[in-house]
């Protein structure tokens, strides 16, 4: 009997091989898994809220470091000033492809 080769599909806001390889090809480095999650919530709050104010100590130092590289500027009480063109453009690129683009 012939077995079927089953291709496993991508969860959502999983971080896989493609995704690694395009912020590298975007970025200039692979993200963390902590990263491509919180993009779609830095972004959403970017947009409609204007405050980062719900996040924990370890996506702190991902913000920290996404303002050293002047992806984003955010005051001391989680206030987004402003977020770069290019960074937007390129978060939306690694979000299709974690979220909704599975087709990997």
């Amino acid at each position: 009997m012939e077995q079927l080769a089953v291709k496993s599909q991508q969860k959502r806001g999983q971080l896989t091989e493609r995704i690694k390889v395009k912020s590298v090809e975007l970025f200039g480095y692979e993200i963390s898994q902590k990263e491509l999650r919180l993009m779609p919530y830095i972004l959403y709050e970017a947009q409609n809220n204007k405050r980062a104010g719900n996040v924990n100590e370890e996506e702190q130092k991902v913000l920290s470091s996404w303002i050293d590289k002047g992806f984003l500027l955010i005051t001391g009480l989680g206030y987004i000033l402003s977020i770069s063109e290019d960074f937007w453009n390129k978060a939306h690129q690694i979000i299709f492809l974690g979220y909704v683009d599975l087709s990997e």
